[in-house]
């Protein structure tokens, strides 16, 4: 086990269960989770006294008010760490959170880098993320080879909230690929065209995209949850909607793939993952997007 930094881990969900197992094979790790023991192989502690001693901690957290309670609240984390520490974010939240984060933890002493991934848990299993990071990048090369045991592509693209930016892009063209897909590919069936077949076309030819990939073999056998859940990714369309709207940015395809998230939303798929709006669109031409040998349950 290489390195002389203790290292904390927070956050041990969908995605960073996966990111702390491959860092605990490489540095000395302590993770976090309220009931302590073991998870999966990996050992916790119950407290943020334990982090003490830690000189870098990792945050993979849900959102950015629970980032901000985690860090700041009653016996949060940052109260435990010395300056000259550092935390790196790699939670999906808002650019304002961020740079907030940032301006509390520097008045600590403590470094930040805003360090959004993308690539869902698989990626997150085969440590090839991509890592988007804001911040001061010579905290980010110091610490870029602890990094590299959980994404294989770490872009500095800018100061403290640039990562959160970058990332929220990405999404966004992410959920209006989902929602083009949910309303074309039930179009196919209704006018008799087999959805195997189409699936196929889609993508091997120009219609692709990883949205197509991922989702469209899953929708062929009635299959929502691989991702992660709509109701907690709705952040992303939220922190889209406050963007374009704050800068005056006309943005009527994501407006109209909104809708068809919040469709799916008020019709009680919050649960599932993004393939499931294909529901809304489905029930309202009548038809279904499914293999020959699939039978709904």
């Amino acid at each position: 086990m290489s390195g002389a930094i203790h290292w904390g881990f927070v956050g041990l969900g969908q995605m960073g269960l996966p990111m702390a197992r491959r860092m605990a094979k490489q540095v000395n790790l302590t993770a976090l989770d309220r009931k302590g023991g073991q998870i999966d192989g990996l050992n916790t502690v119950s407290e943020f006294s334990a982090f003490a001693d830690c000189g870098a901690v990792i945050c993979c957290l849900p959102n950015g008010k629970v980032v901000e309670s985690v860090l700041f609240g009653e016996g949060g984390l940052a109260g435990h760490l010395s300056a000259g520490a550092i935390v790196i974010d790699t939670s999906t939240t808002s650019h304002a959170s961020t740079v907030r984060v940032g301006e509390r933890l520097a008045k600590l002493g403590i470094g930040f880098l805003d360090s959004p991934v993308s690539g869902m848990q698989k990626r997150a299993e085969d440590g090839t993320l991509t890592m988007m990071v804001g911040g001061d990048q010579a905290l980010l090369e110091k610490h870029r080879h602890t990094l590299e045991t959980m994404a294989s592509k770490i872009l500095h693209v800018g100061p403290v909230g640039a990562g959160q930016l970058a990332k929220l892009f990405n999404q966004l063209l992410f959920d209006i690929n989902i929602a083009a897909l949910a309303e074309i590919l039930p179009i196919a069936p209704k006018l008799g065209l087999d959805p195997e077949q189409v699936t196929e076309i889609v993508n091997s030819g120009t219609g692709r995209s990883y949205a197509s990939e991922f989702f469209a073999p899953n929708i062929l056998q009635g299959t929502f949850d691989k991702g992660y859940p709509m109701e907690a990714a709705y952040k992303d369309l939220i922190a889209g909607a406050e963007l374009t709207a704050q800068n005056g940015f006309p943005a009527p395809v994501l407006a109209a793939a909104t809708a068809t998230y919040q469709q799916a939303l008020a019709q009680g798929h919050g649960n599932k993952d993004k393939g499931a709006m294909i529901l809304v669109f489905e029930e309202l031409l009548g038809t279904r997007f499914r293999a020959k040998d699939h039978k709904d349950g």
